[in-house]
Order: structure tokens, then sequence, then C-alpha cells
């Protein structure tokens, strides 16, 4: 674990913070009350028997607390998490107070994305804690948690003794990718003999970052247009390069090593091998983050439009930065967030990272082109765009990039499992209605030389991107 970081709220403050339980106002009752009826009847055993209630809360109450409890989260190191992995936290109590605390009652949040399976204190490298099974459970059920309720989702109970600390050790599986938080995280104590009880103390929750789990994805050689200096793809122009383009005659600047001697003997003049130069691409991925549909089951459960569109977007980034292509990211939504092209493994960590933050954002107005139009959109880069085709805007803007000449993809990510509706009417015939409407709207992109694929992993663009490379190497009618 990670060394704890105590907040502003769980730091020392006077007595104040504390409070008498309803105990303390028994005793003291009880006590003045069989005093007074003792002196006031003249009977000595009442007297006595007030003697224990008071010379017990006296006790109890000799050395008051002036600290309150310390309360942090920590994060298992255990390295970069994915979907499916396991997570590892603790939520920690101290007692800085000279006094132990009698009874401590821990409760934490957690995101219901966050599979706690088991839950326990840790003392002296001993768990002392019940399985989930064996323990009341309260709270609501998680998404993705097949029907079972967390084990983190009830009070824990325990004990400190002073200058020492306790920590509640929570692990479980991350089931979706994401920022999913631990926490906040309150307790309340009880001491002097359960006389006195803190306010709660309540510590800011700490964020698990979940990368997407990267679905295998393969693609074919093919690019529209190799426009970098050096890379692995072969492009339309000669250069340093491993593809043959043919035989020319000698010129000054060729390497020597170049000549091909049989073609020089015959035709008796030096000739050389041409080759053509290894270029590399840049891949723009748009995500479409206008709507959503379908609902999330986590790693291995249904996928949404959102997961499938995250996690396309991390294995096509993956695919391209791995051959030393330049990826950049742009969504298209109210927000236009976007990451600047770039090559190699840092800029992979920076993809997943952006991945974290993708939100659906609804909004009535047009998006602004001018955040990721033609002008910031290279005309060599091939454009996948991830989108559901659930927005007409969607159609609009893929078509818009085709009349503006760029090399533009579209992957359909809606579920093939979407439900149709079941309540009675014309639901069912209204969703018959926009089925067949999607399908004409993909008709007419096609139309406009926009090629529309589902995204099923391995292998999903092959036959695209020869056509797009097809498209691009062809001789262009009317000027264009």
């Amino acid at each position: 674990m990670t060394g704890p970081t105590v907040p502003r709220a769980t730091e020392a403050e006077p007595a104040a913070g504390w409070a008498p339980t309803p105990a303390l106002g028994r005793a003291v009752l009880l006590a003045g009350l069989l005093l007074v009826a003792g002196v006031l009847l003249g009977r000595v055993d009442l007297i006595v028997l007030a003697a224990p209630f008071a010379l017990g809360t006296a006790y109890a109450l000799r050395r008051r607390p002036t600290a309150l409890p310390q309360v942090w989260i920590t994060q298992g190191d255990g390295g970069p998490l994915v979907e499916g992995g396991d997570v590892a936290a603790a939520v920690s109590v101290g007692n800085p107070d000279t006094v132990d605390y009698d009874l401590v009652v821990m409760r934490s949040r957690v995101s219901p994305w966050l599979r706690i399976d088991r839950a326990g204190f840790v003392r002296d490298g001993a768990v002392d804690g019940g399985e989930p099974s064996a323990l009341p459970a309260t709270g609501a059920t998680a998404p993705g948690n097949g029907g079972r309720r967390s084990a983190a989702d009830r009070p824990f109970v325990t004990s400190v003794p002073t200058g020492a600390a306790v920590d509640l050790d929570l692990a479980g599986k991350a089931v979706r990718w994401g920022r999913h938080p631990i926490g906040p995280a309150g307790a309340r104590v009880a001491t002097a003999g359960g006389l006195l009880v803190s306010r709660a103390v309540i510590t800011e929750p700490v964020r698990v970052r979940v990368y997407p789990r990267t679905e295998p994805f393969e693609a074919v050689e093919a690019m529209p247009r190799a426009a970098g200096l050096v890379g692995a793809h072969h492009s339309r122009r000669p250069g340093e390069g491993g593809e043959l383009a043919g035989v020319r005659v000698f010129a000054p600047g060729d390497r020597l090593r170049r000549i091909d001697w049989r073609v020089s003997l015959r035709a008796r003049q030096l000739h050389v091998a041409a080759t053509l130069s290894d270029r590399d691409a840049e891949v723009v991925v748009l995500l479409d983050v206008l709507a959503e549909a379908g609902r999330s089951g986590g790693v291995g459960g249904a996928a949404s439009v959102l997961d499938t569109t995250v996690r396309a977007t991390a294995a096509i980034a993956e695919h391209y930065l791995h051959r030393g292509d330049r990826v950049s990211l742009l969504e298209y939504g109210p927000a236009a967030r976007r990451l600047r092209p770039a090559a190699g493994r840092r800029q992979y960590l920076t993809v997943l990272e952006w991945l974290l933050d993708v939100r659906v954002h609804a909004s009535a107005h047009e998006p602004y082109d001018q955040v990721f139009g033609p002008q910031l959109l290279s005309s060599d880069a091939l454009v996948v765009v991830l989108t559901p085709l659930l927005d007409e805007r969607s159609a609009q803007m893929l078509a818009r990039l085709a009349r503006g000449g760029r090399f533009v993809v579209a992957v359909d990510t809606l579920p093939t499992d979407l439900a149709s509706p079941k309540d009675r009417g014309w639901a069912e015939v209204a969703y018959r209605l926009w089925r067949l409407d999607r399908e004409i709207m993909i008709g007419q992109l096609r139309e406009h030389g926009v090629p529309v694929v589902r995204w099923a992993g391995a292998g999903s663009l092959d036959q695209v991107l020869r056509d797009v490379a097809r498209l691009a190497t062809a001789p262009r009618v009317g000027g264009r």
C-alpha cells in the first residue's frame, strides 16, 4: 500500500467534536435519582446502590479524549489496472489520542463497477473479518455484479488502541473502465466505556483508474496515403525502402549498392533498382459521443455503445502506434476534446488516460465543426469514425468529411442485441420504422463514399481499408 495522506477534515480537533451518549445520560440520571431518593427517604441502601453508578461513570470519564480519529484511503500499488483485473485498497482509521477507542464504526462507499468480494480488518498481518456471506450486507446491487451485493456495502466495527491504526482491506475486481471512486469513507468512535462518541469523520474519495481492455485488432498494411518521412507503409513516392518500383538509369546521387549488374551488362549502361520509400501515416479516431444505447454489463457482459467505442479506440490506437504511425483522438460532441497526434509508447499511455474521461454529452446544439474540421485534419490522414449513427448530425458530419476529400471509415458501434421495446401500442412499429430509417441513412452514406462497417474485433476493417487505399490510388476525375 502507498503511504497515507490524511485530509484536513481528519486532523485533531478540540473536545467539542465529542458528545455524550444516551448511556452517559442514563447513568447520571439513575445515580442522581437514587441519591436524591436516599437522602429524602433516609435510606442508606439507596445511596449504596447509587455508588457503583456514580463511581463507574467518574472512573470512565477520568481521561477524556481530545483528538478526533484520522481516516484515510490508500490504493494498492500493483501497477496499471485493466478491466477484469484485481483491485486492492484499504480504508484506515488512526488513533492520535492518548485514550483507547473502545468502538470504531467504519463505512465506505465503493463504485458499483468495483466488485469488492473480500473485506476485513488487518491486525499485525492477520485478517480480522468475515466473508461477505457470513456477515449481513446492506446497500444497492452493483451493475455487472451478477445480482450479488458488494462486501463493502455494510458497516464494519473494530477497536483501535492509542497511537495505532487499523486497516480495512478491500479486495475484488474492476469490471468496467473509467475513474471509479473508493469513498468517501467515514468513521465514528466511542470511548470512555461508551459514554462519549465522536462526530462522524469523513475523508474524500480516492479515484481508481481502470483502463479499457484492449480487444484484439489487426489491420492490413494498406493505407490511403503515407505522408511521413519514415514508417512501415509503402508509399507511391520513390525513396529508400524495401518495395521494388522498377529499374532505371543510374543518376548522380544513387548508391552503388543499388546497381543492377545484370541489366547494366545487358544494356551496356549502369542501371539501378528503384524502390518506394517507407512512410508513416496519421490515423485520426473520431468518437461520436452524442448518444448512448444499450446497457453495460462490464467486462465479459453486454457492451453499450460507449463500451464498444472506448475499447475499439484503444485497440485501433495500440495497433497503429505499435507500427510506428501517428494517432490522434477527437470527440464529436459539445466538449470537442482533442488529443494531438503523436507516436510511440508514451502516446499509447496518453490515449488510455484520455479515454477514461469519455462521456456521453447529449446536446440539442450542433457541435462546432471548427474544432475538428478540415483545417485540423490532414488531407492524408485516415479518419476512423466510431459512431452508433443514432443522431442525424453524425451522418451529416460523415458526409461533410467525405465531401472535403478526407479518407473516412465509419465503424458502427450500435449493439447487435439491442432489444426492441415490449410496450403495447405502436412502440414496436416505431422501432421497426427507426431501424428502416437507419438502414436508409447507412445506404446514403455509402453512396457518398463513406464505407460503414460493424465493429467485430480483429479484421473488422481489413476489406474497408483495402477499398479506401485502392480509391486513393485511383485517378481523380474532374480535378478532385
